[in-house]
């Protein structure tokens, strides 16, 4: 039998990780002296260590280690075992190169200084609209929305503003990334029937407004976001109706992303002092 301390240097395993692999019951020691709580540990748990330290190697959870060692898998489990980590790894390592790609790209705006123009206050004229108010799953989920909206619109003879108003409104109050509240804006020239969710109404004027420009894709949006909403609070006003996302080049008529351009408009009132 090995003390601890002898089990720790042979194993290349600290003490304190020897102590907490016994409180989670990881690895037990085979005797403990109940007179001075000296753990003593048998030679032949030293592959234990081993298999354990090849386990954290690839991954595993202690608590899956825990289980492996119990189970003590047949080789066809383990290969189970091993594609399921496998499996797991390539997801990840996929959203690490999606995550990466959207870096560079950010990287690139930045150095550009393509994210952002400054802020303006602005009065949004009052406009007829075709509205088509729906939840969306996701924001991807708009370029399957929008193009049905357009021809329903064809069919029902509405004749688009001159120059062009599309924008959304986003209703929920707060960001989400599911179940998206969102009304689907299109300025038109008059009132036309109703129907297919396709409704048409006046909007009215917003006197206040605070505007910002964003270049680039939808996905750096949340920088433009940000630096309005510090605009606002930074000079007295604070937020006075749902915002809007205009859209004015996209993939419709831009392939470069870097040409997009979308511009944020939120209502605001002058806080009171």
């Amino acid at each position: 039998m090995l003390r601890i301390g002898d089990f720790s240097r042979l194993g290349r395993v600290t003490i304190k990780t020897l102590r907490f692999w016994d409180e989670i019951g990881l690895l037990k020691p085979d005797y403990v002296n109940k007179e001075n709580g000296y753990r003593y540990y048998s030679a032949e748990k030293l592959g234990i260590v081993d298999e354990i330290r090849n386990l954290k190697d690839l991954g595993f959870y202690l608590e899956d280690i825990a289980q492996i060692l119990k189970e003590k898998p047949t080789r066809k489990r383990w290969i189970e075992l091993l594609q399921s980590r496998k499996d797991f790894i390539l997801d990840e390592l996929n959203l690490c190169q999606k995550t990466l790609s959207k870096i560079d790209r950010m990287i690139d705006l930045v150095q550009r200084e393509q994210i952002m123009s400054v802020v303006e206050i602005r009065e949004l004229p009052e406009v007829i609209v075709a509205s088509m108010r729906t939840v969306i799953p996701s924001y991807d989920a708009l370029f399957k929305v929008v193009p049905p909206m357009g021809e329903i619109m064809r069919k029902q003879g509405a004749v688009c503003s001159v120059p062009a108003y599309c924008f959304n409104i986003y209703h929920d109050g707060e960001y989400r990334e599911k179940d998206i509240d969102v009304e689907i804006c299109e300025a038109v020239v008059d009132f036309c029937k109703d129907g297919d969710g396709v409704v048409y109404k006046r909007m009215a004027s917003v006197p206040i407004a605070a505007v910002i420009m964003h270049k680039g894709a939808y996905e750096s949006l949340g920088a433009s976001y940000s630096a309005i909403l510090s605009w606002i609070e930074d000079n007295g006003y604070s937020i006075d109706g749902h915002p809007r996302e205009s859209y004015i080049d996209g993939i419709w008529n831009k392939e470069n992303s870097d040409e997009w351009r979308t511009e944020i408009q939120i209502p605001v009132k002058k806080c009171k002092n």
